[in-house]
């Protein structure tokens, strides 16, 4: 796929004022300072879609951008300062579980793991909570370029092994660094093959 345009739509926090629209949306989320706006920005071919900041967090709304005018790209605010507990509401904003409980027109949440850490416990709980929730999603590895080749083929074979103490079979993932590109086109490629099952179901 190649991204011919890519516009900002409307920020907010509430589902309810999300872009009445059935175009098929693709919702991108992480610990804060993952590397999300960058993989973004990278990923649609521009250099500033979603603001990238030295600080973490600086996402904090719901923002929503229209991709070859037949798809959103959804950009969810970073998690990383909420404190894991045993409710998995209280660790993550009201409105992202509300965004994915509610928002029919989301297809698929792509969950971006920074290659460079073991398995973080809020990642884990997080994806625990999109699968009892039925909702459909793969991971992001990012940052692969600050690893040398050995090591990052053993972080990603660690973190599968401990995936699959819970899981029954390891989610779609990808592989990708925002200042190489590496992943760029399996990415778009995953997200159009998507879009076209959609389009002939």
């Amino acid at each position: 796929m190649k991204i011919k345009s890519a516009e900002f739509v409307v920020s907010n926090s509430k589902v309810d004022q999300c872009p009445n629209s059935a175009l098929p949306e693709y919702a991108f989320i992480g610990r804060s300072n993952v590397g999300k706006s960058s993989l973004i920005n990278m990923l649609t071919g521009r250099k500033a879609l979603a603001k990238t900041s030295a600080k973490p967090g600086k996402t904090q709304l719901i923002n929503h951008f229209l991709i070859n005018k037949n798809w959103h790209l959804v950009d969810l605010p970073g998690y990383g300062y909420a404190q894991v507990s045993k409710s998995t509401k209280k660790v993550f904003q009201k409105f992202i579980t509300a965004y994915f409980e509610k928002r029919k027109q989301m297809v698929c949440a792509f969950v971006l793991i920074d290659s460079r850490h073991k398995p973080q416990a809020i990642d884990m709980e997080f994806m625990q909570w999109l699968g009892e929730n039925a909702v459909p999603f793969c991971i992001i590895f990012t940052k692969a370029d600050k690893l040398k080749p050995k090591e990052l083929e053993k972080n990603i074979r660690n973190y599968k092994a401990e995936m699959l103490e819970v899981w029954e079979e390891m989610p779609e993932h990808f592989i990708t660094s925002a200042s190489s590109g590496i992943g760029k086109e399996e990415v778009l490629e995953y997200i159009e093959n998507i879009n076209h099952q959609l389009r002939t179901s």
